[in-house]
């Protein structure tokens, strides 16, 4: 393992450990007042810390605000509603943090972030070296953004980026290390990996619900690896549901969207490989607590059992069959009577026979049947026969 490599996991370690701390300050108020502490909405409590609502929100996401769920919140009498992801604050964390020495500067300052050359300004460095840091992966980008060419900018916690100029000044200077100038020459970019390995540990610390946690770990790969991993489809709309939004917003042009999506797919080897296990461990656990709704049916409970397939990406057995369509078997351009399934014939990848299986089946001549129709694919052979044969008639005259 690189020490990129060890750092990158360090970091998503230390992002998805359980917020201990904030747990306990919330247990701690309500053993105190007997009840769930009342609390705001997110608008509010910014304006109350005196924080923009993106310093808010990347406040929150770094832990330097304690938050919680909605659900809770209303049953302590907030007027907000029950929304999937959304946070609010207690009021006893709103006067805790203005109560701390230097509010608000103190807090701004924990979350004030950084570009390219104002982060070489900290440390101090080039602007050189500080990228060829940030892609071999020692710094680690917090946000980023698109500038109006359509280019990612990256956005750095300028508190970390002076923690890291204190803890590593050798490499600040002199050579860089021959094995990362290696891996920068063959275009190794560790930035986008970084980013989404912090933001899926921040939510996975925000999270306590089984099967969003799942859905925020398969967030990062592609479609078909996800129909890989989870057969169930009614599984698969379940995650896309509770699917989060790692992205700051919606781009506006399909330019910019596509090179925003480009920056939340897993992209590596080793980095989709990591992700595929995280879900399947995160899906078993889902599984065991409750199976994923169902169209037709009362919501699930815990304890139910999960639906069993007998392979992967194949229908549920309970899926009533498909009714015959005028009672023709346009696989084979054979009739059959309405009610009355055809003979079983080896099927292909999306249950039709086969065209060699159907041309080996059909007899040599099949005569039309009173009261019947004819099928494309017979009419086709019917007619191509007898082109060739007046073909043949008129070569022999």
């Amino acid at each position: 393992m690189s020490v990129s490599d060890a750092q990158s996991q360090t970091r998503n370690d230390d992002a998805g450990a359980p917020n201990t701390a904030a747990l306990a300050a919330t247990a701690g108020a309500v053993e105190i007042t007997g009840k769930v502490p009342r609390a705001v909405g997110a608008d509010r409590a910014a304006r109350e810390l005196e924080l923009r609502r993106g310093e808010f929100e990347l406040a929150a996401q770094l832990g330097h605000i304690r938050t919680m769920t909605s659900a809770v919140a209303t049953t302590a009498g907030s007027t907000a509603g029950v929304t999937l992801g959304r946070r609010q604050v207690t009021r006893l964390e709103i006067d805790r943090l203005r109560a701390a020495e230097g509010f608000p500067d103190t807090l701004r300052e924990r979350v004030r972030t950084v570009g390219t050359a104002e982060g070489a300004a900290l440390m101090p460095v080039s602007p050189g070296r500080f990228a060829q840091l940030a892609r071999s992966g020692f710094i680690v980008p917090v946000r980023f953004y698109l500038n109006r060419y359509r280019t990612v900018v990256w956005l750095y916690l300028a508190e970390e980026l002076r923690s890291f100029a204190a803890r590593e000044p050798a490499l600040l200077a002199g050579r860089f290390p021959r094995p990362l100038r290696a891996g920068l020459e063959a275009g190794e970019d560790w930035r986008p990996r970084n980013w989404r390995g912090r933001r899926i540990g921040q939510l996975l610390h925000e999270s306590g619900d089984p099967w969003e946690r799942a859905a925020i770990a398969g967030c990062v790969l592609d479609p078909v690896q996800l129909a890989e991993l989870v057969a169930d489809p009614y599984e698969r709309a379940y995650l896309e549901q509770l699917r989060p939004d790692l992205g700051q917003g919606r781009p506006e042009s399909e330019a910019a969207r596509t090179a925003v999506q480009r920056l939340l797919v897993a992209d590596h080897p080793d980095e989709i490989q990591w992700h595929r296990a995280s879900l399947d461990t995160l899906l078993m656990a889902a599984r065991r607590t409750r199976p994923a709704p169902r169209p037709g049916g009362s919501l699930p409970h815990a304890g139910d059992p999960a639906p069993r397939y007998e392979e992967r990406g194949r229908a549920p057995a309970r899926a009533p069959a498909p009714a015959p369509v005028l009672g023709h078997d346009f696989a084979s351009g054979r009739e059959h009577e309405h009610g009355h399934e055809p003979a079983s014939e080896p099927t292909g990848p999306a249950g039709l026979a086969s065209e060699s299986t159907a041309v080996a089946h059909e007899p040599a001549h099949e005569p039309p049947r009173e009261g019947g129709r004819r099928g494309l694919l017979t009419r086709l052979r019917v007619r191509s026969r007898r082109e060739g044969d007046r073909l043949h008639a008129t070569v022999r005259s």
